[in-house]
């Protein structure tokens, strides 16, 4: 028998209504409209940050301004070098320091001798580190200068290289000297630490491996145990970025200072085994993250000097930084906000840069997820959902521009008896022949009944219960459309100046109107949309609404005119409406080899070409409307000669009231 177990929810509210994502939509379809692709208008949706509800989220904009500011302060925090510095000035005073001894009353015998040894101390630093491992100090504060330049400087690498896992460690080092059991203990922590994650290196099982090395050295965690790493890979992720750090602190020295650094560091650690594990789990970890950077450089340069382990971190800091500032960018394929370390976008921006980030990474993951956009092998695109929201936004549009009394006149009321209902009535005139809506009617009765002085109640159980008047007024009729059909072929001018010129979201928006208003309210038409620069070709609506400017030069209108007049042609029985929106007169057209010919100024093969297929049109009794953009005046003699020609129209509407010219211009020539 099937056995379930149950937990808790770890998606949030599962009865939670969906994310408001439809403003983000609109935005995004309005950077479509203006050419960009829609991978480059959600980079700057997000850049730009949007309203999630409670609140506008900073952008990737802000948040790279913050990074910015972050790493100026980190560049400008001290000099990498300090650690030499500081040890340089702890040793000069320790060996001033004996020297005033030597000097003084109570000098012992061999004073000279002492003088000739510290005299004979190595210039270089780590050098006169090791020389000086078994001199016999007389002041006692010189040696105890002595023992804290090197206990410093060991407390200070190993804080940064082990972090957390030093915690335990650095106070018993320093108490018991290089051969204590602080010592002891640390070689034993760093031999099982190399050994769990060579197990891990080599693919091995190390569950059972990893608790009994937390059971074991648990107590050198310096930190909450409910913040102790969780398993190995938490374990080697923290470890190989301190690693890291260290190795580019190193390379961020001149030559010199690096040799330097590496020699005094050697002579901090004393114990040649001690170094050897230290160096060991290096070469692990940078074999366990190949991908992590461990080889450039940084520049900090400031005023004040910074210890080892505060220049390493300066240095990871700012690596970190350079890596979130290439997260942030999404400039590779594929690139989504979940790829955003969140960890170290706390660590360096704080707990509202975090919020930010998880806002707009939900942003992104619930466009996809509620099915407005796609991925394909193209790249991402728009889903038939959004496309349909981008139409209905564009018509809305379109429409909020119509004048109150232009926009009445849209609705086709003498539709007669063999219309197609919408759903909705009307009142009833004189000469109407659409069938009485009933229930409206009675409806109407009983209200204006009552306000016109209500029902009178009855007397007694014989009495008159009163009635219903139906008045005149109160007759409503089922509203309907006509059934018959059009054939729709809207050309579109997709040449570079339609962009340049600042056309290009006029010319998107009022096509994506029109296929809205046709699908939704004319679904029997039949409508084609023809892009043409210098080829002509037929648009579907994601085509459309994705299309972006090209330097293409040439006005194929010849070629439009061919693809329209085809596509009529395959609806005989639909009355033909032809829409054309330019902005240059035709300087383009197909030779008989196939190729398209571009040429400017207009040459006579081109309106030759194009006149023929002005011609051809006319005699199938399909009028052209002709929505002129610009004050270009050979496009303007060339349109007025082919509506003289043809009999269509010429208007000539600013961009911004294209789609109300054209979605009238549509309904007029359905009318008629």
């Amino acid at each position: 028998m099937a056995r379930y177990r149950y937990g808790r929810f770890a998606g949030g509210d599962p009865l939670a209504p969906p994310f408001d994502v439809r403003a983000a939509v609109d935005a995004l379809g309005a950077d479509v409209m203006e050419g960009r692709s829609v991978s480059e208008a959600l980079r700057e949706l997000l850049a730009r940050g949007q309203d999630l509800g409670d609140g506008v989220r900073r952008g990737l904009d802000d948040l790279h301004r913050s990074l910015e500011r972050r790493r100026s302060a980190l560049r400008r925090s001290g000099r990498l070098d300090g650690a030499l510095n500081r040890a340089r000035e702890q040793l000069d005073g320790a060996l001033a320091a004996e020297r005033e001894a030597l000097d003084s009353s109570d000098a012992p015998a061999d004073a000279g001798e002492r003088h000739e040894r510290l005299d004979d101390v190595p210039e270089g630093l780590a050098a006169a580190v090791r020389d000086l491992e078994d001199y016999d100090w007389t002041s006692p504060q010189a040696e105890l200068a002595y023992r804290e330049l090197r206990d410093e400087l060991r407390e200070q690498v190993l804080r940064q290289r082990l972090g957390p896992l030093a915690g335990g460690q650095q106070g018993d080092a320093g108490q018991q000297g290089d051969s204590g059991q602080g010592d002891q203990a640390l070689k034993d922590l760093l031999a099982d630490l190399n050994a769990l994650l060579g197990k891990h290196a080599r693919g091995e099982d190390t569950t059972e491996a990893f608790e009994t090395f937390m059971e074991r050295h648990g107590d050198a965690f310096d930190e909450d145990p409910a913040d102790r790493p969780k398993d190995v890979d938490e374990l080697v992720d923290e470890l190989a970025r301190r690693a890291a750090a260290s190795e580019r602190l190193m390379r961020s020295l001149s030559p010199a200072q690096r040799a330097e650094m590496a020699a005094l560091v050697e002579a901090a650690m004393a114990d040649p085994d001690l170094a050897a594990e230290m160096a060991a789990l290096s070469e692990i970890l940078r074999d366990l993250r190949p991908g992590m950077d461990w080889r450039s450089a940084a520049r900090v340069d400031g005023q004040g000097d910074l210890a080892y382990d505060e220049a390493a971190a300066a240095v990871g800091e700012l690596a970190d930084l350079d890596d979130l500032a290439a997260q942030m960018s999404q400039q590779h394929a594929g690139a989504t906000l979940d790829d955003v370390d969140v960890e170290a976008v706390e660590r360096q921006l704080g707990s509202q840069a975090v919020a930010d980030i998880r806002g707009l990474q939900r942003l992104e993951r619930e466009l996809k997820q509620q099915g407005w956009l796609e991925r394909s092998s193209e790249g991402l695109t728009l889903s038939p959902k959004a496309l349909r929201r981008l139409g209905q936004s564009a018509l809305q549009k379109v429409l909020a521009d119509l004048e109150s009394s232009r926009r009445g006149s849209h609705d086709e009321r003498s539709a007669g008896a063999a219309g197609e209902p919408t759903g909705s009535w009307r009142a009833w005139r004189f000469g109407d022949e659409q069938p009485l809506d009933a229930v409206r009617t009675v409806s109407n009765a009983v209200t204006g009944t009552l306000l016109r002085g209500g029902l009178p109640r009855p007397a007694g159980p014989e009495a008159d219960s009163g009635g219903v008047g139906i008045d005149v007024d109160d007759f409503a009729v089922v509203e309907t459309e006509r059934r018959g059909s059009a054939a729709v072929a809207l050309c579109v001018d997709l040449s570079w100046s339609m962009y340049a010129e600042g056309r290009w979201s006029a010319m998107k928006q009022t096509a994506l109107a029109l296929q809205h208003l046709v699908s939704t309210r004319f679904p029997t038409d039949a409508l084609q949309v023809i892009g043409f620069d210098r080829w002509a070709r037929r648009l579907s609506q994601a085509e459309l609404a994705t299309a972006e400017p090209s330097w293409v030069q040439g006005t194929n209108l010849a070629g439009a005119l061919g693809l329209a007049r085809a596509h009529l042609a395959r609806h005989p029985a639909s009355a033909p409406v032809l829409l054309v929106v330019t902005d240059g007169e035709p300087t383009a057209h197909v030779d008989d080899s196939g190729d398209a010919v571009f040429d400017w100024p207009t040459t006579p093969e081109t309106l030759r070409a194009t006149l023929a297929e002005v011609d051809a049109l006319t005699r199938s009794r399909v009028p052209i409307s002709t929505f002129v953009l610009g004050d270009d005046l050979g496009l303007r003699r060339f349109v007025d000669a082919v509506a003289r020609r043809n009999g269509g129209r010429v208007l000539a509407p600013s961009p911004r009231r294209l789609g109300e010219y054209v979605v009238v211009d549509y309904l007029r020539a359905r009318r008629r």
